[in-house]
């Protein structure tokens, strides 16, 4: 990271709205909505209240455009599954991948899914928001590509075509991640395996 004292004011004014968003995230996953104060926001990144006011009118607002920043990765995910090429099989066998990947690898994400959880019930019209803008997207390209396979006739029309069932074992292996963090681990390679071989002899059309 770029030593801001080196910055011009210019530079560090335009960097200012991620250093805010970024603390915001720690105190906010640290002590919970209710406890984190603005003035402990704007101590960790060393400028006055009034500062953090300037970029985000309210706590609130604050709070919901924290959400947005460090969801940012689903965004990023979204636009490599759609980059993806083989037949609808591969393509589905390396969405999950990804999924896996960005669960271990990003823990900004982790922990805000912890906090959306915990604290998500105080604003359910932001998280409905959060939902619409990066979740469906997510749901809607897996279904697509699942259709696609059935329509290709690589899957079966079943059951199984369900997305929020084929993705399932991944949110499992999030939460666990999220309970026990590193006190426990589980073999990533033999889960993901695992999960591989039963969606795919849900999936597979039996020939």
């Amino acid at each position: 990271m770029p030593d801001t004292k080196k910055l011009t004011r210019a530079e560090q004014k335009a960097r200012r709205p991620v250093q805010i968003l970024d603390a915001a995230f720690e105190e906010f996953v640290e002590r919970g909505y209710v406890a984190t104060r603005v003035e402990d926001i704007a101590t960790r990144i060393g400028v006055t209240k009034g500062t953090i006011y300037v970029y985000f009118e309210t706590k609130e607002q604050l709070f919901e455009a924290m959400i947005r920043h460090i969801s940012g990765p689903l965004e990023n995910l979204l636009a490599s599954a759609n980059e993806l090429k083989g037949t609808a099989t591969e393509r589905l066998q390396q969405n999950i991948e990804l999924i896996y990947d960005l669960i271990i690898n990003d823990r900004k994400l982790r922990e805000l899914m912890r906090f959306v959880i915990a604290e998500g019930s105080r604003f359910p019209q932001i998280v409905d928001r959060h939902h619409d803008i990066f979740i469906d997207p997510l749901e809607r390209q897996m279904q697509s590509l699942i259709d696609e396979g059935v329509k290709l006739g690589e899957f079966r029309q079943a059951p199984a075509a369900f997305c929020d069932a084929v993705v399932a074992p991944a949110i499992a292996f999030l939460f666990f991640k999220l309970l026990f963090d590193e006190r426990r681990t589980l073999d990533k390679a033999s889960y993901v395996n695992a999960h591989m071989d039963l969606v795919l002899h849900g999936l597979l059309e039996r020939r």
